[in-house]
């Protein structure tokens, strides 16, 4: 610790440098990583864990038992997305959200990941009669969305597993329910810079979806457009898919991502 803590402090900038020490290369740390890394002697470390996971700010897969190695919990990602909703993010994105959702005429949403799922966070609907409804504040499994793919797309393998069940459900005759499967499709995800969900979340709506970066090249939030999929052939597919990676290379930019 560099800066002398106030009193009774201590303990809390502690728990802060074992939090931060879990990082989108490091998503998985056991307590001698952590206590080398941090400074801190292994018994503190394997305090401050214990009280973390009292929390769920820290978690370990129960398949793995009590020595497993730990992750970020769901109340870390919980905190994750309410410093989302107090952010710039929003206020950056809406704009970008509005221009898509006028030259499409589809329903443009700005998604970040929650809880293994993908939440609404703000939305624009398209012009058209007949689009998709409001959705404002839903979450969507991440495999079946596109944005829950670009998000995946974009992550380290071994976070891509902690996120994913281990049954992947089925919502409809297209959902991806195989994980070699889903692996292919995060590979064209990456090759394209965009992901699709074709019917793959409800019958008759698909989407494109693109993923937001932070200036630390983790994925930050997601874009999508999508609509009914009697207007989205596969040629509009592809000029949507066009649409949202640069609306989403857009946001990114201004939130200081740097290619």
């Amino acid at each position: 610790m560099s800066k002398k803590a106030p009193s009774g402090a201590q303990a809390v900038l502690r728990a802060i440098a074992v939090l931060k020490a879990f990082t989108l290369e490091k998503p998985e740390r056991d307590v001698a990583s952590l206590a080398e890394e941090t400074g801190l002697s292994r018994g503190t470390v394997h305090r401050l864990l214990a009280a973390l996971e009292s929390e769920a700010l820290v978690t370990r897969h129960r398949s793995e038992g009590r020595h497993g190695p730990y992750r970020l919990g769901p109340a870390a990602t919980a905190l994750g997305v309410r410093a989302l909703r107090s952010s710039k993010l929003r206020e950056t994105a809406h704009a970008v959200l509005e221009r898509l959702a006028e030259k499409s005429g589809e329903t443009a949403t700005l998604e970040v990941l929650a809880d293994g799922k993908m939440l609404i966070l703000d939305e624009v609907l398209g012009a058209r009669l007949i689009g998709a409804a409001p959705s404002l504040g839903t979450a969507w499994a991440l495999h079946a969305t596109s944005t829950g793919k670009a998000i995946l797309a974009a992550l380290p393998a071994a976070r891509t597993r902690d996120l994913l069940p281990g049954k992947l459900v089925r919502f409809t005759a297209s959902t991806i329910t195989s994980g070699a499967r889903l692996d292919e499709a995060l590979d064209e995800v990456r090759e394209r810079g965009y992901a699709t969900a074709l019917e793959e979340i409800e019958e008759g709506y698909s989407a494109t979806g693109a993923v937001i970066l932070t200036p630390m090249h983790e994925p930050y939030a997601a874009l999508s457009l999508g609509g009914p999929s009697a207007r989205l052939s596969t040629g509009v597919v592809e000029e949507l898919g066009a649409l949202v990676k640069s609306g989403a290379e857009e946001i990114s930019a201004k939130l200081g991502f740097e290619s």
